[in-house]
């Protein structure tokens, strides 16, 4: 398959099935997400934007408020497009931990 060809194939994808595909080649390339982190001493240990200290949790949920993406780079500057591509294969592939980071925060 050529490079137009396969461009044309992946036009012709939903949202969810293009953040799997995302996910699929970031683990074959990388062998974990690139863009995202973990640290214990950042934010409980909650997977975060790499150079920041944003939960995936927390923009989660903000787009289950009905926040577009436009909205959450411009409240937060330090975030690019590309991470919040990241972001949203990471959240799909990972649902249900991020489900109940949400729960869990609401409940506090």
């Amino acid at each position: 398959m050529t490079p137009s060809e396969l461009e044309a194939e992946l036009a012709g994808l939903d949202r969810a099935r293009k953040a799997e595909l995302l996910k699929r080649l970031a683990e074959e390339l990388v062998g974990e997400w690139p863009g995202i982190e973990s640290d214990p001493a950042v934010a409980g240990g909650a997977p975060c934007i790499v150079r920041t200290r944003i939960p995936l949790w927390v923009l989660e949920s903000y787009r289950r408020q009905g926040w577009t993406e436009a909205r959450i780079l411009a409240n937060y500057p330090t975030l690019r497009a590309a991470d919040l591509v990241q972001a949203w294969a990471y959240i799909a592939a990972h649902r249900e931990a991020i489900d109940a980071a949400i729960e869990e925060n609401e409940a506090a």
